[in-house]
């Protein structure tokens, strides 16, 4: 079979003006970027807002796995199958970092013959809206160093500022560092650090704002550090918060592209599920409920991370209530749950796969919490016996969900039909009670181990010194009632990435409580959670080239 990039370079693609046409768009509404891609103008959205008449379907997974689970490629290869079943199907996902694109991840745009395309131009760069991102959020941080070079009004503490800077690529040099030396012509030294553009809570904000006169409220409110009386300073002191907003006019308007059969997505927004909230656009995904039937969306990594977050904070944000939902599971990354290593899993083993199946069994559970419908979808793989898709299908039975097969990595939309048949069935057939896991109400404390009691399955949590002090001090500050968005590996439901299936009997550890005030919540780290990942031993950038015609090469 053909790589990605070249069944994507294969793909006969319309003009996204024939694409938008389809969703009822008048080319006045569209602002191009080449024959294949375009924003929606923001007139657009407020109209098509109104409508949202199209029920929500959202795809989440297992604990994921090196072995691979599929869930851009499945929300893709759904959109695609319930097209083909006559149903108007819109989809909305995240937008890729360059990070993880060069890094150990690939790109974020599917796979196989379940793809958004251009696929090259999704993966690198695309409209350019990750970089106006990382420039809003880097014009804070020059505003503070400057602001306290110019005789610091607010009497901002250099010890006391919390906002550090970003840039688009993994970069393990960039977690530490010392800045303003060379003499007072240059600053103040002090220490600082990076986070990756996707963990900014300028990307958060952009993300959960519903127009652009939030997205600048917002960005006002985002606290950078304290004065000297511990008193909080945003950003909206340092007068720039207007300066952000325009750097982020573009880049707030969603992108719509196509999937190789011509389905519309729109790709917006790219926030990391581990370190962030991991879900695309709230104007991305209201667009879709408004233009569409049937609205397919996504949240990254497991439903532990990217659900939980969906529910608990997109869905709160933007008054969403999700119709239905997908848990992506592989017969191989069950198999490494139960214990099989990866260069084992092509063999057949029911014992191990019975045991891993526990990990699907949480979520199961985790999932009926939220109120909201689900179905299980088995990517599967050539090396899946009859015997292992069976014994899925029987566990699944027993607890009363319902299963399909999901095969589009290699079929496209067509091997989807079964697995969009069982959303329309959902859709049909039962009717969403959602409901949030907390209130937000309840103390920080409370919110916390409510997360990690019922959804990881902790039988505590254990605080730092620095966590209480801080839990103390947003009280004080009145930011008690605020969602909890928790930072944790993504490859455990614990906090530890060494346990897997269904682990029992562990405490979470809180390391720290970082406030993001403009996105509207608060960041709790757990475990070795990085905000800067670093590339691995032999990165994908390696494999990636391009030749004298400009054809792009090793790009997945």
């Amino acid at each position: 079979m053909k790589s990605d990039i070249q069944i994507a370079q294969a793909a006969e693609m319309k003009e996204i003006r024939e694409i938008a046409a389809d969703l009822g768009l008048d080319e006045s509404d569209l602002e191009l970027y080449g024959k294949y891609k375009a924003k929606i103008k923001l007139t657009a959205l407020k109209r098509e807002y109104k409508k949202s008449a199209g029920k929500l379907v959202l795809v989440t997974a297992i604990t994921p796995t090196p072995a691979g689970e599929g869930k851009t490629t499945t929300t893709v290869g759904l959109g695609q199958a319930l097209n083909r079943l006559g149903k108007k199907a819109v989809i909305a996902i995240r937008e890729p970092s360059l990070g993880p694109t060069m890094g150990i991840k690939g790109g974020a745009a599917g796979g196989g013959y379940a793809q958004v395309v251009p696929m090259e131009d999704i993966n690198l760069h695309f409209t350019g809206d990750i970089h106006a991102i990382g420039v809003a959020h880097n014009l804070l941080a020059a505003a503070i160093d400057n602001h306290i070079k110019q005789g610091n009004e607010l009497r901002i503490d250099p010890t006391k500022i919390t906002f550090k800077r970003v840039v688009d690529m993994n970069d393990r040099a960039l977690r530490e560092t010392v800045i303003g030396l060379g003499g007072s012509k240059n600053g103040q030294p002090r220490e600082d650090g990076f986070q990756i553009t996707v963990a900014s809570e300028v990307m958060a904000i952009l993300c959960l704002a519903n127009d652009l006169m939030e997205l600048k409220e917002k960005l006002g409110k985002i606290v950078i550090g304290y004065n000297y009386n511990g008193e909080s300073v945003t950003a909206a002191d340092l007068n720039v918060a207007g300066a952000m907003t325009a750097l982020l006019k573009d880049a707030i308007k969603p992108n719509l592209v196509q999937t190789l059969e011509n389905t519309p997505a729109f790709i917006h927004g790219g926030p990391f599920a581990n370190i962030a909230h991991g879900c695309n656009s709230i104007m991305a995904t209201k667009l879709a409920l408004g233009l569409g039937e049937i609205a397919v969306t996504e949240a990254g990594f497991g439903a532990d991370l990217g659900a939980e977050k969906f529910y608990n904070i997109k869905s709160r944000f933007a008054n969403l209530n999700p119709d239905a939902a997908v848990l992506v599971a592989t017969i191989r990354a069950l198999k490494m749950h139960g214990g099989v290593e990866l260069a084992e899993l092509e063999q057949e083993n029911l014992a191990a796969l019975e045991k891993g199946i526990s990990n699907l069994e949480k979520h199961l559970e985790n999932m009926a919490k939220f109120g909201v419908p689900v179905v299980v979808a088995i990517n599967k793989f050539p090396t899946d016996s009859e015997a292992e898709i069976n014994l899925v299908r029987k566990k699944c039975e027993k607890i009363g969900v319902e299963v399909a097969l999901s095969e589009v990595w290699e079929h496209g939309g067509q091997g989807g039909e079964e697995l969009a048949k069982a959303v329309i069935k959902l859709l049909e057939n039962k009717k969403s009670k959602f409901k949030f896991l907390y209130n937000v109400e309840q103390p920080i404390k409370d919110k916390i181990s409510k997360i990690a009691r019922e959804i990881y399955g902790a039988v505590g949590v254990n605080y730092s010194e620095k966590a209480l002090q801080q839990i103390k001090q947003y009280q004080k500050q009145g930011y008690n009632n605020l969602p909890i968005c928790m930072a944790k590996t993504q490859s455990s439901i614990s906090d530890n990435p060494a346990l897997k299936g269904r682990p029992s009997g562990f405490k979470i550890s809180v390391k720290s409580i970082n406030l993001s005030a403009g996105a509207g919540f608060l960041v709790v780290m757990t475990g070795p959670v990085l905000t800067m990942p670093g590339l691995p031993k032999t990165p994908a950038a390696e494999a990636i080239d391009i030749d004298e015609n400009g054809k792009i090469s090793g790009l997945f």
